[in-house]
């Protein structure tokens, strides 16, 4: 039988040989870890070795070229007003009520534009000022004023035809010179110009206006 002696032996040996087994296996564990410290290690020396030339590679590089600026826009021209003010200026008066300052206005912008776009506009509307003149005058009794007028409104609008035969206005000017023609009793002359406008611009927005006043007076 077995003495206690030789069971204390025994498992002294067992816990020891325990031990041992342990040890064994802690020290594999720290050869392990110590593999992966070495592997991290050269991998951020890796790292730090590409972050270095890539920071010697930015100090080296030339800066980058500034964005070209837009060009600036044309300066205005300061020496003078521009077109589009003088005849805006004129047709605010116009549109006021403001007859003669709206035709001195008007004849400013022929003056210094004159080959401006809105030239035969401006021509028009100095007939159409003088049109409301005379007939401010006849509303008023003064009917030698508004006779004057009328034939001054028949010369502004025929300048309109003749002056810029290929501008907007033409068609409006050939009715409305025809209507003072009408009222400074000249009917043949209205009634030319009435055909005229018929003829030439059948499309037009006035022509059925001309064709209505043109058939009536050939009924008188």
């Amino acid at each position: 039988m077995e003495t206690v002696l030789g069971q204390l032996e025994r498992q002294t040996r067992d816990q020891t040989a325990e031990v041992q087994k342990q040890l064994a296996a802690l020290q594999s564990r720290t050869e392990t870890l110590s593999g992966d410290l070495a592997r991290v290690g050269a991998r951020v020396d890796e790292l730090s070795q590409q972050l270095e030339n890539l920071s010697r590679q930015a100090r080296a590089a030339p800066p980058p070229a500034a964005a070209p600026r837009p060009a600036p826009p044309p300066p205005r021209d300061a020496s003078g007003p521009q077109p589009t003010d003088v005849y805006q200026t004129a047709y605010i008066d116009f549109s006021k009520g403001n007859y003669p300052l709206a035709i001195q206005g008007f004849r400013e912008f022929l003056r210094r534009f004159p080959e401006a776009d809105l030239a035969g506009n401006a021509q028009y509307w100095i007939g159409e000022a003088y049109f409301s003149l005379a007939r401010g005058y006849a509303t008023q009794g003064q009917a030698d004023k508004a006779s004057g007028t009328l034939e001054q409104a028949v010369q502004e609008f025929r300048k309109v035809i003749v002056n810029y035969p290929r501008g907007e206005k033409v068609p409006t000017a050939l009715y409305k010179e025809a209507l003072a023609l009408l009222e400074l009793k000249q009917p043949s002359l209205a009634e030319a110009r009435l055909q005229y406008l018929l003829d030439h611009f059948p499309q037009s927005e006035e022509a059925p206006l001309a064709r209505d006043r043109l058939a009536a007076l050939k009924k008188q």
